[in-house]
C-alpha cells in the first residue's frame, strides 16, 4: 500500500543518514511528517475552495459566453431581415425613379412639340399680319389716288396694287369690282376732260372708293381680331410650358428625393452588412471560446476529482506513517538523522483566470431601482432592480446600458410611428406630404443616428473593458505559468535528487548484504562446562533484507514516475497556457478590429449628422409654410394623445432613473427618492417575504 511504501521509504532515508545528525531520527521524520500532514490536509482544503471558485466560474462564464452566442445569433437574424427589407425598398425606390425618368422625359417631349407648334403659329401670324398692313397700305393708296381724280390709268395702277397685294383677303364681290374697272378704256381726267366723261369717272370711281372703304375697315377689324388671337394663343403656350415646367420641377424633385433615399438605404444595407460580417466574427470568437471553456473546466474538473483522491491517500498514508514510525518498532531504528528532501510532486492545472465578483453599490442600485419603479408604477425599472440585486457587477453595469439602448431604441420607434401616422393624414396635399416625409425622413435619419452613436460609444466602451479585462487575465495566466514553471522545476530537481539518493541506499545495503554471505562461523573449543555459544555464522537477516531491497526499487521507481509525471504536467502546462494565450490574442485582435470599425463609423456618423440637421432646417422652413395652408384647410386632422406623451414622459424618466442608477453604481453620491417611495418599497418587501 502506499503508506506502508512511504513508512519505508522513511526508513530507507534514517538508514542512510544515521551517521550524520544527534537528532533523534523518528523525532525529526515524526515532526516532517506531522508538517507534511498540516500541509497536506491545508492545502486539500485550499483546492476545494480554489475548485468551488473556479467551478463557480465555470458556471457563470460559461452562461455569459452562452447568452452572448445566442445575442450575437439574433443581432444576425435582425441584420440580415433588415438587409432584406433594404434591398427590397431600394428595388421598388429604383422602379419610381425609372418611372420618374420616363414622366421626365415624356414632358419634355411634351414642351418641345408644343414650341414647335408655337413657333409655327407666331410664324404664320407674322407672315398674315404683315400681308394685312400691306394690304391696307394698298388700299389708303389707292382711296388717295381715287379721290385727287388725276386720270384713270393712276386709279387703275392702284387698283391693281390692291388686287395683287390684297389677293387672299378681298372677297369675291369686291374681285368682281375691281376688275371691271380695270377692264375700262384708260382716259386722261384733267383740264381737257368734259364735264360728261369727268362725271362719269366720277361716278364709277365713288363707287369703288366706297367698297374699298369697306374693305379697309374690314381689314382693321379682321388684323384687330388676329392680333387678339395672337395673344391667346401666346398665353396659352406660356400656360402650357410654366405648367410642364412645374410638373418636370416636381418630378426631378421627387426623383432626387428618392435618389437620395435609396443611396441611404444602399449605404445603410452595406454597413449593415459589415455590421453582420463583425457579429459574425464575434460569434465565431466567442462559440470557440465557449467550447474551449467547456473543455477545460471538463478536463479540470475530473482532475481535480483525481487530485483530490490522490490527497486523501496521501493524506491516510502520512497518517499510518507516523503511526508506524512512533511505535517501538520503528523509535529504535536510526540513532542519526541526516536532513534529506522527499516532496510529492503534483501538477497542477491553469489557474482560473477569472472572477465573478459584486460590487458593495450594487445593493444601492437595487434599493434606488426598487423605490422609483415603486413611484413610477413601472415593471422596468423592478425587473431591473431584480436582476442588479443578483447578477454580478460587470453584467449589472452591461445590463443597465443596454436597457438605456433599448429605451432609447423605444422612443425612436415609437416617435417613428407618430411621425407615420401623422403624414398619413395629410395625403391630399402633394407639397406638404413632400415636405413632412422629408422632415420626418430627417428626423428620423438624425434620432437613429444618434442612436447609433450612442450604443456604438456603449459597445467600444465594453470592448475596451473587455480587452482590459483580457489583458489582466492574460497577465495572470503568464504569472501563473511562470509561477507552475518553476514550481514543475523545483519537483524535478528533487524527485533527481531523491532517485540519486535511494540509489546509493541500494548500492550501500546490496554490497553489505552481499558482503554479509560470504561470512564464516567462528571457530570455538568444546569444553563440557563452557556455556552454549553460536553454532551457524552471523550472515545479516538475509530473510528480510530482500523485502526492504525491493521496497526501496520500488521508492526509486515512484521518484522516476514522479519526474515523467511532473514533466508530462510542465509540457501540458506549456501547452494549455500556450492555446489559451493564442484564443486570447485572437478574441483581442477580433475586439480591437471591432473597435476600430465602430469607431470609424462613428465619425462618419457625425459628419454626416451635421449634414443632416443642416438640411432639416431648410426643409422646416418650407413644412412649415405647407402647413400654415394645410391648417386654413383642415385644422382637424391633427391629433395629438395624451397617452403617448405620458408613456414618452415615464420613459424619460425611466432613461434618467437608469443613469443615476449607473452613477450610483461607479460610487457617485446619489440622493434616495422620498420617504413614500421608501415605504412602499418596504412594505413590498415585507409582502414578499412573506
Amino acid at each position: 500500500s502506499i503508506c506502508f511504501r512511504l513508512a519505508l521509504r522513511v526508513v530507507a532515508s534514517l538508514t542512510l543518514c544515521a551517521a550524520a545528525t544527534s537528532v533523534s531520527p523518528t523525532a525529526k521524520v515524526v515532526q516532517l511528517l506531522q508538517g507534511m500532514l498540516a500541509k497536506g490536509k491545508q492545502e486539500k482544503q485550499d483546492e476545494e475552495i480554489s475548485f468551488a471558485k473556479f467551478k463557480q466560474w465555470c458556471g457563470a462564464t460559461h452562461d455569459v459566453k452562452a447568452h452572448s452566442v445566442e445575442k450575437s445569433k439574433e443581432m444576425i437574424a435582425a441584420l440580415e431581415a433588415e438587409i432584406g427589407k433594404l434591398d427590397a425598398d431600394i428595388g421598388v425606390l429604383g422602379k419610381q425613379i425609372s418611372t420618374l425618368d420616363q414622366e421626365v422625359e415624356t414632358h419634355k417631349v411634351d414642351k418641345k412639340a408644343s414650341t414647335e407648334v408655337r413657333r409655327q403659329e407666331a410664324s404664320d401670324y407674322a407672315a398674315t399680319h404683315a400681308d394685312y398692313s400691306e394690304s391696307l397700305d394698298a388700299i389708303g393708296r389707292a382711296i388717295t389716288t381715287l379721290k385727287k381724280m388725276n386720270s384713270q390709268a393712276e386709279a387703275q395702277d392702284a387698283l391693281l396694287q390692291v388686287a395683287v397685294t390684297a389677293k387672299r383677303f378681298l372677297p369675291v364681290a369686291a374681285q368682281k369690282g375691281i376688275m371691271a374697272f380695270l377692264q375700262q378704256e384708260p382716259d386722261t381726267v384733267g383740264a381737257g376732260v368734259q364735264a360728261p366723261e369727268a362725271a362719269t369717272y366720277e361716278s364709277h370711281s365713288g363707287g369703288i372708293i366706297d367698297m374699298l372703304e369697306d374693305l379697309k375697315n374690314k381689314f382693321r377689324s379682321q388684323l384687330s381680331d388676329l392680333e387678339k388671337e395672337e395673344l391667346n394663343q401666346k398665353h396659352d403656350y406660356e400656360m402650357m410650358v410654366q405648367t410642364l415646367n412645374d410638373e418636370i420641377e416636381g418630378a426631378e424633385k421627387e426623383r432626387s428625393r428618392k435618389a437620395e433615399s435609396k443611396s441611404n438605404k444602399q449605404k445603410r444595407s452595406a454597413e449593415a452588412v459589415g455590421e453582420k460580417a463583425d457579429e459574425e466574427a464575434d460569434l465565431a470568437a466567442d462559440s470557440k471560446y465557449l467550447s474551449d471553456l467547456t473543455s477545460e473546466c471538463t478536463v479540470k474538473s475530473k482532475d481535480f476529482e483525481q487530485r483530490q483522491k490522490l490527497r486523501g491517500e496521501e493524506i491516510e498514508a502520512i497518517g499510518q506513517a507516523i503511526d508506524i514510525l512512533a511505535s517501538p518498532d520503528v523509535s529504535g531504528a536510526a540513532d542519526k538523522h541526516l536532513p534529506s528532501l522527499l516532496q510529492k510532486g503534483k501538477s497542477h492545472s491553469f489557474a482560473q483566470l477569472r472572477s465573478v465578483a459584486k460590487s458593495p453599490n450594487q445593493e444601492k442600485v437595487a434599493l434606488y431601482l426598487q423605490q422609483v419603479a415603486a413611484q413610477l408604477g413601472s415593471t422596468v425599472l423592478a425587473q431591473a432592480a431584480e436582476h442588479a440585486e443578483a447578477d454580478p457587477f460587470k453584467k449589472v453595469a452591461k445590463m443597465i446600458k443596454n436597457l438605456i439602448i433599448k429605451l432609447k431604441e423605444e422612443a425612436n420607434e415609437e416617435a417613428e410611428h407618430t411621425g407615420w401616422c401623422n403624414t398619413e393624414l395629410t395625403t391630399n396635399k402633394q407639397t406638404r406630404e413632400r415636405k413632412t416625409a422629408d422632415v420626418e425622413n430627417l428626423h428620423s435619419e438624425i434620432e437613429e443616428m444618434k442612436a447609433s452613436n450612442a450604443k456604438l460609444s456603449l459597445e467600444i466602451g465594453e470592448l475596451q473593458d473587455d480587452i482590459s479585462a483580457l489583458e489582466k487575465a492574460m497577465a495572470k495566466a503568464t504569472e501563473d505559468r511562470a509561477a507552475e514553471k518553476e514550481k514543475n522545476k523545483a519537483t524535478i530537481a528533487d524527485a533527481q535528487a531523491a532517485q540519486e539518493a535511494v540509489a546509493n541506499a541500494l548500492q550501500v545495503l546490496k554490497d553489505f548484504y552481499d558482503k554479509a554471505k560470504e561470512a564464516t562461523a567462528l571457530t570455538q573449543g568444546v569444553s563440557e562446562d563452557a556455556p552454549e555459544t553460536f553454532s551457524e555464522p552471523y550472515k545479516g537477516q538475509q530473510g528480510e533484507s530482500g523485502g526492504v531491497l525491493g521496497m526501496l526499487e520500488v521508492i526509486q521507481s515512484d521518484f522516476a514516475r514522479l519526474e515523467t509525471d511532473t514533466k508530462a504536467a510542465e509540457a501540458e502546462g506549456k501547452e494549455e497556457y500556450e492555446q489559451y494565450m493564442g484564443d486570447s490574442k485572437t478574441d483581442k485582435a477580433v475586439k480591437q478590429t471591432d473597435i476600430k470599425n465602430k469607431s470609424d463609423k462613428v465619425t462618419r456618423q457625425a459628419e454626416s449628422l451635421s449634414q443632416l440637421e443642416e438640411e432639416l432646417g431648410g426643409t422646416q422652413k418650407e413644412l412649415d409654410a405647407a402647413m400654415d395652408y394645410y391648417d386654413k384647410l383642415k385644422p382637424s386632422c391633427v391629433s395629438s394623445g395624451t397617452n403617448y406623451d405620458d408613456r414618452v414622459k415615464q420613459r424619460e424618466e425611466e432613461i434618467q432613473s437608469l443613469k443615476e442608477a449607473l452613477k450610483i453604481l461607479n460610487g457617485d453620491d446619489i440622493p434616495m427618492p422620498i420617504e413614500s417611495g421608501r415605504a412602499e418599497y418596504e412594505t413590498g418587501a415585507s409582502h414578499q417575504g412573506e
